[in-house]
């Protein structure tokens, strides 16, 4: 099972690298999925069983690895030796960085996120993003805060990532700042998002992402 398993990381990770090298040219599509498989050496019923959803599939492992380079990334800080508005710049920065280098890749998975069908898997990989850094900064509420806190986050990581890959890295930061600017007040941490309005962001910058437009 562990050699499975070991097959089915390593492997993965194959196809994935040859997502990202691909996806500029070929768009994030099952096609991408069915061509990074072949070039990763997977032969067609490898590839169904690695990736039985395709480029739904490829679109979370690239989510996760940004996220595992982020949190590897943050254990240069120790959270506890932080005020919370730093935390968070921190590890929304760390986010940044971890995506920036597959910036084109991400524009084309951009587009098949912005589909209306896939908004579900857009929301959710931003939502395990973000508490992804909430539980790095030491956040261990269980109450109504744990989903406020993470809808906050997740439309600040998107937005900023969308302004980062749009108008650069200056300005991304300004906008980080003044989204924490925002929030800091911890009764608007408890107010949280509504749902529609954190759909409404992540699509609105998804587009911003597709297009290149800040």
């Amino acid at each position: 099972m562990t050699d499975t398993r070991d097959w089915a990381d390593q492997a993965e990770q194959r196809v994935l690298d040859e997502a990202v090298r691909l996806a500029p040219r070929l768009g994030w599509n099952p096609g991408l999925a069915r061509a990074a498989a072949a070039a990763a050496g997977l032969n067609p019923g490898e590839a169904q069983l690695l990736l039985p959803r395709g480029p739904r599939d490829l679109a979370a492992l690239l989510s996760r690895r940004h996220d595992a380079v982020a949190l590897a990334s943050l254990t240069a800080f120790d959270p506890a030796a932080l005020k919370i508005r730093e935390r968070i710049r921190r590890g929304v920065i760390a986010r940044l960085d971890a995506a920036v280098a597959d910036a084109e890749a991400l524009r084309r998975l951009a587009a098949f996120l912005a589909f209306p069908t896939h908004m579900p898997l857009a929301l959710s990989l931003v939502w395990e993003s973000a508490d992804a850094l909430w539980r790095w900064a030491g956040d261990t509420a269980t109450d109504e805060n744990h989903y406020s806190k993470r809808a906050i986050l997740s439309g600040i990581l998107v937005s900023t990532l969308a302004v980062d890959l749009a108008s650069g890295r200056e300005s991304a930061l300004k906008h980080l700042d003044g989204r924490i600017d925002n929030v800091m007040a911890f009764e608007k941490w408890k107010a949280g998002l509504k749902p529609m309005n954190l759909a409404a962001e992540v699509a609105g910058a998804l587009a911003r992402m597709r297009y290149g437009r800040g």
